[in-house]
């Protein structure tokens, strides 16, 4: 670490359970003539963003976060950092864009100029991108020259995998690289392994700054308003959408059925649902369905030919799981991030409507099966995506440059904040299928329900599925305590002391 600046030794304050920096480096940004217009740009080091922000009079003032954004004061000097980025898990809109902004981020607000990319292959080790990265001999210098177009590309410039990690050999890599901020970009399982990482960094006593930006296509990340490349995922399913709706309504008794992705969480297909206007059903993990018998998905399908003359069917991946049978599925294999293996139900789905009608001879239909998944994940990211993406970036980088460690960025209410790891990890993030935006799209489609009918399976979400999230704790205090912050250690300021 380099030296504090000014003749006075740092002032280093005691806490239970260890330091807190309170004289640190002045802010570089406000010698930064693109922030020399902005007023008040400096953050309050007690702002603070409510968790809950609709509360009943008398109800408790709830969770609260550090507000994200640029410091007065900063922990790190700008000449010693040596910051690292590594991209983990699926594919997703946005994070290239994510990357750039990082590097784009660090250099031109903090002057930092050494970045590394955690990519570099290495056949012995049988390592390319995400956390196995590290394990290699090599790595990518990043600066806005080599990052300046990547934006416009999908997929990740800096390589991914899936998979468990050796948490004490990444540490070690970070240690000997010199390595003191570390930024991870991934979903649920990256966030998962990041916490570690930050335990073992902390256990060692090392000062690095490890920062989470939350990737998930599926939108199903707790606490957070919603994660980056969400809306290029609904607005690219409109296209399937679209094209589902087209083959169905050029020809008799025409069904499109699209499947789009949500494991566990049918955000992309209720949004590209309620946004699309032409579908006739929607069905998601989160709300059981059945097939047969009064009130069933193909009394509906019958239903809507009749009246329509065509229809559109959406299914999120991880829909109807639970009607598979026996024999099909593959309830105790997983891949290599430990999610489940699911079978294709949009294929099963399919010819099941198929075999229904076939038997019946009531009527002959015409399907159509369009899986767009891949396709969607590794487009570029669109407008949206692309400003969301850098505010998520620059708070990343602001809050590494504090001194905040052990932090997953994002939006909360509408504010980004710093949430600790933990907290991201307490669970996952589903539609509430007795929330107003389910019956939203109930009332859009004109679908059933299907929850009432006597047929649903019980407790068809079994215990093979990760529970569901854990109330919010509240708490009376206002203020942003120790259990709030980004290191549940330490009070105020600069975290990694």
């Amino acid at each position: 670490m380099g030296s504090f600046s000014g003749n006075s030794p740092p002032k280093i304050v005691h806490g239970e359970a260890g330091y807190v920096l309170e004289d640190t480096f002045p802010n570089p940004l406000q010698d930064n003539t693109a922030y020399s217009v902005v007023k008040q740009y400096f953050v309050n080091v007690d702002d603070t963003v409510a968790q809950k922000i609709v509360v009943h009079k008398g109800s408790p003032r709830g969770t609260h976060f550090r507000r994200a954004g640029p410091r007065q004061k900063v922990y790190f000097e700008s000449d010693e950092v040596r910051a690292c980025i590594v991209t983990c898990g699926g594919l997703c809109p946005g994070l290239n864009t994510v990357i750039r902004e990082i590097v784009c981020g660090l250099h031109h607000m903090y002057g930092v100029k050494k970045v590394l990319g955690i990519d570099a292959e290495d056949r012995l080790l049988d390592a390319q991108g995400g956390y196995r990265g590290f394990y290699a001999r090599n790595t990518i210098a990043l600066t806005p020259k080599t990052v300046n177009d990547i934006h416009k590309r999908g997929g990740t410039v800096l390589g991914t995998s899936r998979g468990g990690h050796d948490t004490g050999k990444i540490v070690d890599s970070i240690q000997d690289r010199g390595i003191n901020q570390v930024y991870i970009i991934g979903g649920d399982g990256t966030q998962r392994g990041a916490s570690v990482i930050y335990e073992e960094i902390r256990r060692r006593g090392l000062k690095v700054a490890v920062a989470g930006i939350p990737k998930t296509i599926d939108n199903d990340i707790p606490v957070i308003d919603k994660s980056f490349g969400f809306d290029t995922a609904v607005e690219e399913a409109q296209r399937a959408i679209n094209a589902a709706h087209v083959e169905s309504d050029s020809i008799e008794n025409g069904i499109g059925l699209v499947k789009l992705m949500g494991r566990y969480s049918g955000y992309i297909a209720m949004y590209a649902t309620l946004a699309s206007r032409d579908v006739d059903c929607c069905l998601i993990p989160e709300s059981p369905f059945y097939l047969e018998g009064a009130g069933g998905l193909f009394e509906y399908i019958e239903k809507r030919l009749k009246e329509n003359g065509h229809m559109v069917i959406v299914i999120a991946e991880g829909a109807g799981q639970e009607l598979l049978s026996e024999v099909l599925r593959t309830s105790h294999q997983q891949d290599a991030s430990g999610n489940k293996l699911l079978q294709d139900v949009g294929l099963w789905i399919s010819q099941s409507i198929k075999d229904h009608f076939s038997r019946q001879k009531k009527m002959a239909i015409n399907l159509k099966y369009i899986d767009p998944t891949y396709m969607i994940r590794a487009i570029p990211s669109n407008a949206s995506d692309n400003v969301y993406c850098t505010l998520l970036a620059q708070s990343a980088v602001h809050g590494a440059m504090a001194g905040y460690t052990g932090f997953t960025v994002g939006p909360v209410n509408g504010r980004h904040c710093y949430i600790p790891f933990y907290r991201i990890n307490e669970g996952q993030h589903y539609v509430v299928i007795t929330d107003r935006m389910w019956a939203r799209l109930l009332s859009s489609t004109n679908q059933p329900s299907f929850i009432t009918a006597k047929d649903v399976i019980e407790d068809s979400r079994d215990e093979e599925e990760p529970p569901k999230t854990p109330k919010t704790q509240m708490s009376d205090d206002n203020s942003a305590d120790d259990k709030l912050m980004v290191n549940k250690d330490v009070n105020e300021r600069a975290v990694i002391g």
